[in-house]
Protein backbone atom coordinates (compact mmCIF):
# COMPACT_ATOMS: atom_id res chain seq x y z
CA UNK A 1 0.00 0.00 0.00
CA UNK A 2 1.29 3.74 -0.27
CA UNK A 3 1.72 5.20 2.66
CA UNK A 4 0.88 9.04 3.13
CA UNK A 5 3.38 10.92 1.92
CA UNK A 6 3.60 8.55 -1.60
CA UNK A 7 -0.04 9.65 -1.86
CA UNK A 8 0.68 13.12 -1.33
CA UNK A 9 3.69 13.52 -4.06
CA UNK A 10 1.13 11.72 -6.35
CA UNK A 11 -1.66 13.93 -5.85
CA UNK A 12 1.04 16.72 -6.35
CA UNK A 13 1.72 14.84 -9.40
CA UNK A 14 -1.79 14.49 -10.96
CA UNK A 15 -2.77 18.12 -10.03
CA UNK A 16 0.12 19.72 -11.95
CA UNK A 17 -0.79 21.54 -15.41
CA UNK A 18 0.77 21.51 -18.82
CA UNK A 19 -0.14 23.25 -22.10
CA UNK A 20 1.47 23.21 -25.33
CA UNK A 21 0.88 26.62 -27.21
CA UNK A 22 -0.58 27.39 -30.81
CA UNK A 23 1.97 27.41 -33.36
CA UNK A 24 4.19 24.68 -31.27
CA UNK A 25 5.56 21.60 -32.83
CA UNK A 26 6.71 18.99 -30.47
CA UNK A 27 8.09 15.90 -32.08
CA UNK A 28 8.34 12.97 -29.36
CA UNK A 29 5.88 11.30 -26.63
CA UNK A 30 4.45 13.01 -24.36
CA UNK A 31 4.40 11.17 -20.78
CA UNK A 32 2.71 13.10 -17.22
CA UNK A 33 0.53 12.65 -14.19
CA UNK A 34 -0.74 16.40 -14.23
CA UNK A 35 -3.14 17.42 -16.73
CA UNK A 36 -2.42 18.44 -20.60
CA UNK A 37 -3.38 21.25 -23.02
CA UNK A 38 -2.22 21.03 -26.54
CA UNK A 39 -2.89 23.52 -29.12
CA UNK A 40 -0.48 23.36 -31.14
CA UNK A 41 0.77 19.96 -33.17
CA UNK A 42 2.00 16.86 -31.54
CA UNK A 43 3.34 14.21 -33.79
CA UNK A 44 3.61 11.19 -30.99
CA UNK A 45 2.50 9.33 -28.48
CA UNK A 46 0.57 11.63 -25.54
CA UNK A 47 0.34 9.51 -22.16
CA UNK A 48 -1.42 10.95 -19.04
CA UNK A 49 -3.06 9.84 -15.96
CA UNK A 50 -5.33 12.91 -15.46
CA UNK A 51 -7.50 15.11 -18.33
CA UNK A 52 -5.96 15.54 -22.19
CA UNK A 53 -7.88 18.75 -23.62
CA UNK A 54 -6.90 19.18 -27.29
CA UNK A 55 -7.70 22.49 -28.49
CA UNK A 56 -9.87 23.89 -31.86
CA UNK A 57 -5.85 24.10 -33.32
CA UNK A 58 -4.64 21.48 -31.73
CA UNK A 59 -3.39 18.36 -34.00
CA UNK A 60 -1.83 14.84 -33.13
CA UNK A 61 -0.11 12.01 -35.01
CA UNK A 62 -0.08 9.46 -32.73
CA UNK A 63 -1.71 7.43 -29.89
CA UNK A 64 -3.31 8.83 -26.74
CA UNK A 65 -4.01 7.24 -23.61
CA UNK A 66 -5.32 9.36 -20.87
CA UNK A 67 -8.18 9.50 -17.51
CA UNK A 68 -10.14 11.80 -19.19
CA UNK A 69 -10.03 13.80 -22.25
CA UNK A 70 -12.04 16.41 -25.00
CA UNK A 71 -11.31 16.82 -27.92
CA UNK A 72 -12.02 19.87 -30.08
CA UNK A 73 -8.74 19.44 -32.66
CA UNK A 74 -7.37 16.72 -35.14
CA UNK A 75 -6.26 13.16 -34.32
CA UNK A 76 -4.58 10.51 -36.52
CA UNK A 77 -4.15 7.71 -34.17
CA UNK A 78 -5.67 5.33 -31.26
CA UNK A 79 -7.17 6.82 -28.92
CA UNK A 80 -7.79 4.88 -25.23
CA UNK A 81 -10.18 6.92 -22.37
CA UNK A 82 -10.26 5.25 -18.73
CA UNK A 83 -13.22 7.09 -18.01
CA UNK A 84 -14.36 10.05 -20.27
CA UNK A 85 -13.89 10.79 -23.94
CA UNK A 86 -15.98 14.13 -25.28
CA UNK A 87 -15.70 14.48 -29.02
CA UNK A 88 -16.57 18.00 -29.29
CA UNK A 89 -18.45 19.31 -32.69
CA UNK A 90 -14.93 20.97 -34.23
CA UNK A 91 -12.87 17.36 -33.87
CA UNK A 92 -11.88 15.44 -36.13
CA UNK A 93 -10.89 11.96 -35.30
CA UNK A 94 -9.14 9.32 -37.86
CA UNK A 95 -8.65 6.30 -35.93
CA UNK A 96 -9.80 3.41 -33.32
CA UNK A 97 -11.62 4.70 -29.86
CA UNK A 98 -11.76 2.62 -27.12
CA UNK A 99 -13.32 4.63 -23.54
CA UNK A 100 -15.43 3.71 -20.72
CA UNK A 101 -18.02 6.29 -21.90
CA UNK A 102 -18.22 8.39 -25.44
CA UNK A 103 -20.44 11.71 -25.84
CA UNK A 104 -20.18 13.20 -29.40
CA UNK A 105 -21.76 16.79 -30.52
CA UNK A 106 -23.18 17.39 -33.69
CA UNK A 107 -20.88 17.80 -36.30
CA UNK A 108 -18.15 16.07 -34.67
CA UNK A 109 -16.38 14.17 -37.62
CA UNK A 110 -15.22 9.98 -36.70
CA UNK A 111 -13.39 7.38 -38.86
CA UNK A 112 -12.44 4.53 -37.42
CA UNK A 113 -13.69 1.57 -34.76
CA UNK A 114 -15.22 2.13 -31.21
CA UNK A 115 -15.06 -0.22 -28.36
CA UNK A 116 -16.75 1.24 -25.13
CA UNK A 117 -17.13 -0.33 -21.50
CA UNK A 118 -13.97 -1.21 -19.21
CA UNK A 119 -11.68 -1.98 -22.30
CA UNK A 120 -9.17 0.38 -21.15
CA UNK A 121 -6.23 -0.88 -19.34
CA UNK A 122 -4.47 0.89 -16.44
CA UNK A 123 -2.45 3.86 -17.50
CA UNK A 124 1.55 3.68 -16.75
CA UNK A 125 3.88 6.40 -16.61
CA UNK A 126 7.87 5.71 -17.54
CA UNK A 127 7.38 2.04 -18.24
CA UNK A 128 8.46 1.30 -22.07
CA UNK A 129 5.60 -0.71 -23.75
CA UNK A 130 3.81 -0.93 -20.38
CA UNK A 131 0.78 0.99 -22.16
CA UNK A 132 0.17 -1.13 -25.27
CA UNK A 133 1.88 2.10 -26.93
CA UNK A 134 5.31 1.80 -28.16
CA UNK A 135 7.61 4.60 -27.99
CA UNK A 136 8.83 6.71 -31.27
CA UNK A 137 12.41 6.78 -31.03
CA UNK A 138 13.26 10.68 -31.79
CA UNK A 139 17.05 11.08 -34.13
CA UNK A 140 18.39 14.33 -33.64
CA UNK A 141 20.63 16.28 -35.88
Amino acid sequence: MFNKEEKKVAEELSNSSNTIGKGTTIEGNIETYGNLRVDGKVIGNIITKSKLVLGQTSQVEGNILAQNAEVLGEIKGKIEVSDLLTLKSSSVIHGDILTSKLVVETGATFNGGCKMGNVVKEIKIGENGQNGIKRQEVKTA
